[in-house]
């Protein structure tokens, strides 16, 4: 059951993200049709960005500490994670407690191409070669693993690592430019943290009234405070809101935002 481990480690009844439903037949990619692929920017206990890539009815994601790279030199440590539903693809919004408790923003999303004729063969053997065709990530790209913990695997083997590195090619899309600072907002909804976490947290905090205690608002409190840190107002954004104290957008990221243009 491809996501038992997913299903596992939520409570359905806490959390908004979905459940995933069996589609029959999902397993079996009809040829021709593309292929999607996400990145997720998630706020929880550390900031990560969670890189996922359709295949077999589901999303394989990798965990991105420092996000993806367009610079070829670098090497991004990519942790691999338990399978993910197709409709995780393009959630948004706040995980008010359990696991992965936090803000989910969709970062880039578009289509993937496997550089390779097999790419369950390709996983095994840890070299996943890749062309990405986002709103951000454009290109060739490789997933390559790192070498396995000795002796943790069968018959005294290594056992296969779950560390991998997420490695840009050099090509027209490669280049020092930072993207994670250059377009650092949802491809969905055009803004921040702080946007998604104002639109959501009232009926979280609703909710929970009268529980100052409970583990949604201890969560929200934190969120607060990292968001304040990660994406502090400037003046005239704090002057907006005092005199707009109904806003629950800010000035900011009020306008959607482009296509980022090639580097």
């Amino acid at each position: 059951m491809p996501l038992k481990e997913y299903r596992e480690k939520r409570d359905f009844k806490r959390s908004p993200e979905p459940r995933g439903e069996e589609r029959p037949g999902a397993r079996r990619r009809t040829k021709g049709r593309t292929r999607f692929f996400c990145v997720q920017k998630h706020l929880a206990t550390q900031l990560h960005y969670d890189f996922r890539l359709e295949h077999n009815g589901v999303l394989l994601s990798w965990a991105v500490p420092k996000g993806p790279s367009l610079d070829s030199s670098v090497k991004r440590l990519a942790m691999h994670v338990e399978d993910h539903p197709i409709d995780y693809g393009t959630f948004e919004g706040v995980i008010p407690e359990g696991y992965g408790a936090g803000i989910v923003m969709l970062w880039d999303h578009g289509t993937w191409e496997p550089q390779v004729d097999d790419i369950d063969a390709a996983i095994e053997k840890g070299d996943l070669k890749f062309t990405l065709d986002g709103y951000k990530l454009k290109g060739s790209w490789v997933l390559v693993r790192t070498r396995g913990t000795p002796g943790g695997g069968g018959a005294g083997g290594p056992a296969p690592s779950q560390s991998w590195l997420l490695i840009k090619h050099r090509d027209d899309w490669s280049g020092p430019l930072d993207i994670s600072t250059f377009a650092p907002n949802s491809v969905k909804s055009g803004g921040g943290f702080r946007d998604i976490l104002s639109q959501e947290a009232p009926d979280v905090w609703l909710s929970n009234r009268g529980n100052s205690s409970s583990a949604s608002i201890q969560t929200l409190r934190r969120l607060i405070e990292r968001v304040e840190k990660l994406e502090p107002l400037t003046e005239p954004e704090e002057a907006t809101e005092k005199q707009t104290p109904g806003t629950t957008r800010s000035a900011r990221t009020s306008t959607p935002q482009r296509k980022a243009r090639k580097p």
